[in-house]
């Protein structure tokens, strides 16, 4: 059973999935608030102040890639409020577009929901964990900067160039925080270090 009362919100445009959401998640014992657009959540989320927000992308007025834009923008204190996505977009582009906004999970509808109450468990838990695992990865702030600049679409030569480095400087500074991150790809580093709040791109 969740903790007593944990407060989730639930921005879905559909209004029959939304109530579905919120009934599911109110027989698991949240406190769940429901929004039906980007504009109507931001308002409810500086209002509520949620533990959680469970967002779709594709909603009039305010999709939920801006949403969570806005809302970094906004009030840097809800960078640690976990966000995760509710999507029927299963392609990569987007799953990276909300990783580099810095969104914690992706759950594809229709939604399984014993998977969604795992990661919604797993995500409230890990708030205070989060904190601890970047000091454990120890990267630089070379390695950072280079990270962030490649989660922009960068290149190594572009990134080189912004950052007054050679090529082969960024390509070794990407590779070390590669190999700390425990990633086989560039596209994989910024996903971890973006996931675990290390970089904001």
């Amino acid at each position: 059973m969740p903790p007593a009362q944990k407060k989730i919100l639930c921005i879905e445009d559909d209004r029959e999935t939304a109530a579905l959401i919120a009934e599911e998640l109110l027989d698991r014992g949240y406190d769940v608030s429901v929004a039906h657009d980007g504009r109507e959540g931001l308002a409810a989320i500086l209002k509520i102040m949620p533990d959680l927000v469970l967002s779709d992308i594709s909603m009039p007025a305010m999709s939920g890639f801006e949403l969570l834009e806005r809302l970094t923008a906004l009030a840097p204190r809800f960078s640690k409020m976990p966000f995760v996505f509710l999507t029927a977009l299963t392609d990569r582009d987007n799953e990276l577009k909300g990783r580099q906004l810095g969104a914690d999970d992706y759950v594809t509808k229709p939604i399984d929901f014993d998977l969604l109450a795992t990661i919604i468990t797993a995500r409230l838990n890990g708030v205070a964990r989060g904190a601890l695992w970047p000091k454990a990865v120890g990267l630089n702030d070379r390695e950072i900067e280079v990270l962030t600049w490649v989660a922009r679409g960068k290149t190594s030569a572009e990134i080189a160039q912004i950052l007054g480095l050679t090529k082969r400087t960024v390509d070794f500074h990407t590779d070390n925080a590669r190999t700390k991150l425990g990633a086989a790809t560039r596209t994989e580093a910024v996903i971890k270090a973006a996931t675990g709040r290390l970089i904001e791109p």
